[in-house]
C-alpha cells in the first residue's frame, strides 16, 4: 500500500494535475535538508512566468523517528513541500521505489522528467523507462570521482584540495549515467562534511535550473558526456565503526576524518585521565569535533603519550612525528565545549593518549 501524508481540506484529483498542459512535468525525488534546498530552488523557479516546467509531485523517504524524542516525522522534504502548500496528496513516500502501487501511480503522472538530490532510494528500470526525457541526478562530486552513497564524506577523508557537483542521467549502473554538465570547486582544510554538502547542493541547483531548457528540449542527452568508468572511484556508505580514532595515525589522516564524519556519525576518541594525587586512572570517550594540524610539534614539546594544552587547544600526539589540535570536544551526553573549558574541568589531573 502506498503511503501518503494525509490532509483533511485538500484531495488531489486528475484536474489538479493537468492543469497547466503547456508546461512540462517535472517529478522531484529527494529526502535530507540538503534536498530541501533544491526543491526550495525548483518552486521558485516553477514559479516564475516565463518557466517551462511545474513540480507535478514529490518522491520522499516515508516518515521516521527524528531527534531526542523519536517522534515520528516527514522527511525534511517533505515538511518543506507543505510548508510551501503544496499538495498533500501528491507526496509519495513509497518504501521501496519497486512498489508496484507506487510505480502505478507514478506512471498515472506522465512525469516528462525526474530530479533527484539526495532521495536514497534505489531506482529500478520499471521507474527509469517511465518519463519520457529521464532521470536526472545531483551528484555532490566530480563524477566519474566518488560514486556511491557518501561522496563528500570520502572526499574529504581523502583530504582532496578540489571536488564539485555533476548533473548526470540516472541508469541502472550506480552513479554511472552520461554527465550533462559539472561545477568545480577548490576547498580548504577546515571546512567540514555539512557545510561542503550545503555548497556543493546550492552548486547542484544552480546548475540543475540552468540546463533544464536544453534536458526538456532533448539537446541535453545528446551531448551528455560518457564517463570513463577506468577513472571511477567508490564513496561507500560510512558505518558507525568507522567513527573511532586511532593517535598512532598520521595527524593529517585524523584530522581529515573529523571533517569528513562531522554532523554524522562523527569521530570519538578515548583517553586516559591520571590524578596526580593518587596515581588512580580512567578512561573516558570523547567525541572530537573540531580541530587542525599542530604546525609547531618539537621532539621536546610532547613526551611519550602525554596531552597538553596549548594555546587554547589539547595538543595530542600522533603517527611519524605529528600531532593534533583538538579544539572542541564532547562528553557522552553533554554540549560540545571549547578545549579550554574541558581543560580547566580536568582540576589539575594529566590527560594521556591510550
Amino acid at each position: 500500500m502506498i503511503r501518503r501524508f494525509c490532509s483533511f481540506n485538500v484531495t488531489a484529483s486528475s484536474s489538479t494535475i493537468t492543469s497547466t498542459t503547456k508546461k512540462k512535468r517535472l517529478v522531484f525525488l529527494g529526502s535530507p535538508q540538503v534536498s530541501a534546498s533544491v526543491l526550495d530552488a525548483l518552486f521558485n523557479a516553477s514559479a516564475a512566468p516565463d518557466s517551462l516546467f511545474e513540480i507535478t509531485a514529490i518522491v520522499t523517504q516515508p516518515p521516521s523517528g527524528r531527534d531526542r524524542g523519536r517522534k515520528v516525522m516527514p522527511s525534511p522534504v517533505a515538511q518543506h513541500a507543505l510548508d510551501r502548500g503544496f499538495l498533500s496528496d501528491l507526496i509519495f513516500t513509497p518504501v521501496k521505489a519497486n512498489e508496484e502501487a507506487f510505480l502505478f501511480n507514478f506512471k498515472s503522472l506522465e512525469p516528462e522528467l525526474c530530479v533527484t538530490a539526495a532521495y536514497g532510494n534505489i531506482l529500478p528500470t520499471k521507474f527509469l523507462n517511465i518519463p519520457s526525457k529521464g532521470t536526472v541526478n545531483i551528484h555532490p562530486s566530480l563524477l566519474p570521482l566518488y560514486r556511491g552513497a557518501a561522496p563528500v564524506q570520502r572526499a574529504l577523508q581523502d583530504g582532496v584540495k578540489e571536488t564539485g557537483v555533476s548533473l548526470a542521467y540516472t541508469v541502472r549502473k550506480l552513479d554511472a549515467g552520461p554527465v550533462i554538465a559539472r561545477e568545480r570547486v577548490t576547498i580548504d582544510d577546515q571546512i567540514k562534511a555539512p557545510d561542503l554538502l550545503d555548497l556543493l547542493f546550492d552548486l547542484g541547483s544552480k546548475l540543475l535550473i540552468r540546463e533544464l531548457p536544453s534536458i526538456f528540449d532533448g539537446s541535453a542527452s545528446g551531448i551528455a558526456e560518457e564517463q570513463d568508468d577506468s577513472k571511477a572511484t567508490l564513496a561507500p556508505k560510512i558505518t558507525p565503526e568507522e567513527s573511532w580514532l586511532s593517535f598512532d595515525e598520521d595527524a593529517q589522516v585524523l584530522h581529515n576524518k573529523v571533517r569528513a564524519f562531522a554532523g554524522w556519525p562523527g569521530t570519538r576518541a578515548r583517553l586516559k585521565i591520571i590524578d596526580p594525587s593518587n596515581g588512580e586512572s580512567s578512561i573516558i570517550e570523547l567525541k572530537i569535533i573540531t580541530t587542525r594540524i599542530y604546525g609547531d610539534i618539537r621532539s621536546q614539546d610532547i613526551k611519550a603519550n602525554d596531552v597538553l594544552f596549548s594555546k587554547g587547544s589539547l595538543v595530542i600526539p600522533c603517527g611519524g612525528g605529528t600531532a593534533l589540535e583538538v579544539l572542541e570536544i564532547q562528553l557522552p551526553g553533554k554540549r560540545a565545549v571549547n578545549a579550554a573549558a574541558f581543560w580547566n574541568g580536568l582540576r589539575g589531573q594529566m590527560l594521556k593518549k591510550l
